[in-house]
C-alpha cells in the first residue's frame, strides 16, 4: 500500500469514517449506468407516477419489481422508478445488477446513503 492511501486511512478512522480503496468497476455498473441515465431528461408526470412510486417507497426498502407493482400502471411505474433513481431521490445498491429483486429505497432514509 502507498504511503498516500495509508495517510487517508488513518485520517478517516480517526474521523471514524470507513475506507475502502476501489481499484475499478464491477462489469454490470456501467451497464445499470447507462439503463439509468436513460431516463435523465426532463418529461412531464401527466400520470402522477412520481407521487405513486415515491408513496409507494416510503413505508422502506421495496424489491424493484414489488414497488412498481404497488402503483396503478406498473409498467410505466418502471420508467420513473429508473428516473427517481437516476435523480436519486430513490437509492439502489449498485453493487449486484438491477433486476427486480433489487431493493429500492427512499433517498435520505436512515442507515442509506
Amino acid at each position: 500500500m502507498s504511503l498516500k492511501f495509508a495517510a487517508a486511512r488513518e485520517v478517516a478512522a480517526a474521523c471514524g469514517w470507513r475506507y475502502s480503496v476501489v481499484t475499478g468497476w464491477r462489469p454490470h455498473v456501467f451497464t445499470v449506468l447507462d439503463h439509468l441515465s436513460s431516463r435523465r431528461r426532463p418529461v412531464r408526470d401527466l400520470l402522477g407516477m412520481r407521487e405513486q412510486v415515491l408513496a409507494a417507497a416510503g413505508g422502506g426498502p421495496l424489491p424493484f419489481g414489488e414497488l412498481a407493482q404497488a402503483t396503478v400502471l406498473p409498467t410505466v411505474a418502471r420508467a420513473f422508478i429508473v428516473r427517481l433513481l437516476w435523480h436519486r431521490e430513490l437509492g439502489v445498491d449498485l453493487g449486484s445488477p438491477l433486476s427486480d429483486s433489487s431493493l429500492v429505497w427512499p433517498a435520505g432514509s436512515p442507515g442509506r446513503v
